[in-house]
């Protein structure tokens, strides 16, 4: 189990690493309008906009945006459009339920 200052540190990583930019191409790669990914994160319609115009918004919305995404898939890194990690294929929000789970160990 990881460490609170791990956490807080892996968590400086995504926040440095997912961008206003990265927000939006990843919504048009998925097919998601704002209020999609609104509902898929738990993230309000009004921080999305606000993230995407490059304004102020806290870190826990940004969090939630960057995961949910991570959750499908997509992998970011600074300068570079969102990408697929191969190690994604047919991924889940809750592997524990797939019946391939145990190989994963």
């Amino acid at each position: 189990m990881a460490s609170s200052a791990m956490n807080l540190i892996l968590e400086r990583i995504a926040l440095f690493q997912f961008t206003p930019t990265h927000c939006a191409q990843a919504r048009a790669m998925l097919g998601w309008s704002v209020e999609q990914l609104s509902r898929e994160a738990g993230v309000s319609a009004d921080d999305i906009q606000r993230f995407e115009a490059q304004q102020e918004v806290a870190d826990a919305p940004r969090l939630a945006l960057a995961y949910r995404f991570e959750a499908q898939g997509l992998v970011f890194f600074p300068g570079f459009a969102p990408g697929r990690n191969a190690n994604m294929r047919n991924s889940t929000a809750e592997p524990v339920g797939r019946g391939e789970y145990a190989l994963a160990d």
